[in-house]
């Protein structure tokens, strides 16, 4: 009953999220910010460039601001953009456009819940990154058994980790140490810097509330709800994967050949100032992202990925 209720809000909560009108600019410069979000979408670009032998069709599930749809456009593929979104599937358009790609790619708002107008095997590759298929709770393993079916060659993406995200259970001020850039317009840096001291003076280590997480899985419910019920915009209802779930799920849909990575595993263990530091030297960054590349595709740590867990399959 209650998986019930959470279900019916959670893609409402989802789609006034992401439709908040600031979405698509703050969405786009993400890779100008964070360090972690440079080192996850590196990593991603890096695995798609690699599985593009064959793949002239591609349906990109929750495509936000057209990262890999654009990246993908140039190298001749058609592309369907598909995102719940109206400002992320704007600032795309303004994207590909300035990219030269905008006739490649098909633009279309839609939830991923709702697939079923596409037909089977209609698209040669299909990727999701960023965890929009943790954000369709409960519906999140049909969802990839839609994803699967309209897929002819391969299948690339990213959810949410569970053993990821366990450690922010511990650590409110873990998103601090991939700050960049400190005097970023993004209002959440400059939220972050000023409520440091206050979440660590706040902090308490809840073991039930970790016991919890590592049990269900489920991140968000009835606090979510109710802040949505007094029309504020709470966090998306979250559902987390363990690595050997994700893989049965996917083994289960006839997906052969999974490879598995955790984006962020190795910057998790560098402190900020040396993170910083790397990232602002060029050929530091490079040889970083480079081992970063190596060290997380390692199926041993792709649990603990900073947030995402990646998964690349064939059909």
């Amino acid at each position: 009953m209650i998986e019930n209720i959470i279900g019916e809000y959670s893609r409402k909560i989802s789609e006034r999220m992401w439709n908040l009108p600031d979405k698509g600019e703050l969405e786009s410069q993400r890779e100008e910010t964070y360090i972690d979000d440079i080192i996850q979408k590196n990593h991603i670009e890096r695995k798609l460039l690699e599985n593009l032998q064959g793949v002239h069709t591609v349906f990109d599930a929750g495509a936000g601001c057209g990262r890999f749809s654009i990246l993908l456009a140039k190298h001749g593929c058609r592309v369907t953009h598909f995102d719940i979104s109206r400002p992320m599937i704007e600032k795309a358009k303004e994207l590909a456009k300035q990219a030269g790609v905008l006739d490649k790619i098909t633009f279309v708002k839609g939830a991923l819940e709702e697939l079923d107008t596409y037909t089977d095997h209609s698209f040669d590759m299909v990727i999701s990154f960023d965890s929009p298929i943790s954000y369709t709770f409960p519906h999140q393993e049909r969802v990839i058994s839609e994803l699967i079916r309209m897929a002819q060659k391969r299948i690339i993406i990213s959810v949410t980790s569970r053993l990821g995200s366990l450690p922010y259970l511990a650590n409110p001020i873990q998103k601090n140490q991939f700050i960049l850039d400190p005097h970023a317009k993004d209002p959440f840096v400059q939220w972050l810097l000023s409520h440091k001291q206050k979440a660590i003076d706040a902090f308490h280590f809840e073991k039930s509330e970790a016991e919890k997480l590592m049990a269900n899985g489920l991140m968000g419910g009835q606090e979510e709800i109710t802040e949505y019920e007094k029309g504020g915009t709470p966090w998306c209802i979250t559902y987390t994967f363990m690595p050997n779930e994700l893989e049965t799920i996917l083994r289960r849909q006839g997906v052969k050949n999974i490879e598995m990575a955790g984006p962020g595993a190795y910057a998790r263990t560098v402190p900020h100032e040396l993170l910083v530091k790397i990232m602002n030297n060029p050929d530091q960054r490079a040889d970083f992202l480079d081992f970063c590349y190596t060290y997380d595709s390692n199926p041993y740590v792709c649990g603990m990925g900073k947030d995402n867990l990646l998964v690349k399959g064939d059909l």
